[in-house]
């Protein structure tokens, strides 16, 4: 299901003294089956963004409207709860949000509390253990006897147990070591490509915006800057170093040896892509 903002403005406590924007006219489309990366330095609306997309905040003016869900000023919240299982979100550090005494009970917490029996709420946390990498004997303990990267496997499991079409990630790898940064977004990769989800992300790794996003929204003090794909916003690195965002680390050594003399079209985004270009430029053999 396509995501669109029309016009969206979004103040935080409207009408008070204390009333501050959180986003500005924002149009934009975040088509189904896409990876839409959301970039920006803290403080753009990043966030304000990202909590429209379940109606955890609703437009002070403008519509966002979500499949066939249409969010307004005035939208009650009666009926949003299909919209909220239509729509995973993974908060940063989500292993926060774990409580229960088992993996399984955690896991299957959200969909019984939308009406799934309990045999196959459990059926589904078994399957989602391993759909996020865990080993079957995680089920019977506590999630607080996990690694850390575990617990995190663990809450995003009982996010994709309530089966969203949408998977919303705020900054999922944060506090993460490299190597756990890799696996975690791999898997989100793998979930995008085999289960068919939309993916949208927050994040200020542009590494993984590069790898991983077919689509970028840039946010500015709220309002939306610019839109397109990774190869588009990459392009002008300049612009980018003003908005205080910089580039993928392949790109700016590419930019590096450019300067040098090396030719890149297009400029390279990803590590294969800079060696394809940079191996026949060494007088070496095409990579296979």
């Amino acid at each position: 299901m396509d995501i669109t903002f029309d016009h969206v403005d979004f103040t935080y406590q409207a009408g008070t003294p204390f009333a501050g924007d959180g986003i500005k006219d924002v149009t934009a489309t975040i088509h189904d089956g896409s990876y839409t990366a959301i970039i920006g330095h803290t403080g753009s609306g990043k966030s304000t963004i990202l909590q429209h997309l379940n109606a955890l905040l609703k437009p002070t003016k403008g519509t966002v409207t979500i499949g066939d869900f249409k969010i307004t000023n005035e939208t009650s919240n009666k009926n949003l709860k299909p919209l909220r299982q239509k729509v995973g979100m993974v908060f940063q550090f989500a292993e926060n949000q774990l409580f229960e005494q088992t993996v399984a009970k955690d896991i299957a917490f959200g969909p019984k509390n939308f009406g799934v029996s309990e045999e196959d709420a459990a059926k589904l946390a078994e399957q989602m253990v391993k759909l996020v990498g865990l080993p079957d004997d995680v089920l019977e303990k506590s999630p607080f006897d996990l690694s850390g990267g575990q617990m995190r496997r663990v809450a995003i499991a009982g996010v994709l147990a309530m089966q969203p079409e949408v998977l919303v990630l705020d900054e999922p790898t944060a506090g993460l070591d490299p190597a756990g940064r890799q696996e975690m977004m791999r898997m989100f990769d793998q979930l995008h490509k085999e289960q068919g989800l939309t993916i949208v992300l927050v994040t200020h790794q542009m590494d993984d915006v590069a790898d991983y996003a077919d689509h970028v929204l840039v946010m500015e003090a709220g309002h939306l800057v610019k839109s397109g794909s990774p190869r588009e916003i990459f392009s002008d690195e300049d612009w980018l170093n003003e908005k205080q965002l910089g580039v993928p680390t392949t790109t700016r050594m590419a930019n590096r040896l450019k300067r040098r003399g090396f030719v890149f079209d297009p400029m390279p985004l990803t590590e294969a892509e800079l060696a394809d270009q940079l191996v026949p430029q060494l007088g070496g053999a095409s990579r296979e």
